[in-house]
């Protein structure tokens, strides 16, 4: 039981720290050299893309586009949102609870608190990417509006500037919804252990090392 506590508390935060610090690291990669980064070349190509739409009043273009991002950021909401509320009802079965962790794994037996604490990480996790797919259409619907409507001297914030921000809060947001299925997996396989936490959490950043980089 002492072995299997020390596995359980000593892989986990090794995991954990692992996948904080490769995200405090990417953060400060795009805060610094954005155009090193997948996230500060997608800035700068959006830049550019409304720039171009503006000036070719190619209006047709954008709305299509937007409703693309639209729909799939919508897709993405629905299915975080009922994973989540799936997830948080088995963390609400008390009277199942034991039975399956003891399925999965024995160090559950040691720490049974510890299977409910994985569970409703697990379901905040999709909360939390729920909550950005929903912030994302949000902002991809202002900026439909700023990108078809006409620039007025009275309104200097209207235009390709405030459509380029708009674009921007959305892909944030459309990122770290994303980010969220793929901490999803680590925190899935924590379910069947540490072990298995901290080699999904290695494999997903290699994974994800080339995919952030430009």
């Amino acid at each position: 039981m002492d072995f299997m506590r020390a596995i359980e508390f000593g892989l986990s935060p090794l995991a954990l720290l692992l996948l904080v610090f490769y995200h405090v690291h990417l953060y400060r990669k795009v805060r610094l050299t954005p155009l090193a980064t997948a996230i500060g070349a997608a800035d700068e190509v959006r830049a550019r893309w409304v720039e171009d739409v503006i000036a070719r009043k190619r209006d047709i273009l954008a709305v299509q586009t937007l409703r693309n991002w639209t729909m799939a950021s919508t897709f993405l909401a629905s299915a975080a949102i009922l994973i989540a509320l799936g997830v948080f009802n088995l963390a609400l079965t008390a009277d199942r609870q034991g039975e399956l962790a003891g399925l999965l794994h024995r160090v559950e037996a040691v720490a049974p608190a510890l299977w409910l604490e994985k569970l409703m990480l697990l379901a905040i996790d999709f909360f939390f990417a729920f909550f950005n797919f929903t912030l994302a259409i949000r902002y991809y619907n202002h900026a439909c509006f700023a990108l078809t409507v006409p620039p007025r001297e009275d309104v200097p914030d209207v235009g390709a500037e405030s459509a380029r921000r708009l674009l921007e809060r959305g892909a944030r947001h459309y990122t770290l919804g994303m980010r969220g299925f793929y901490l999803a997996i680590p925190l899935t396989l924590w379910l069947l252990g540490p072990v298995w936490f901290l080699v999904g959490s290695i494999v997903l950043l290699l994974v994800l090392r080339p995919i952030d980089r430009a």
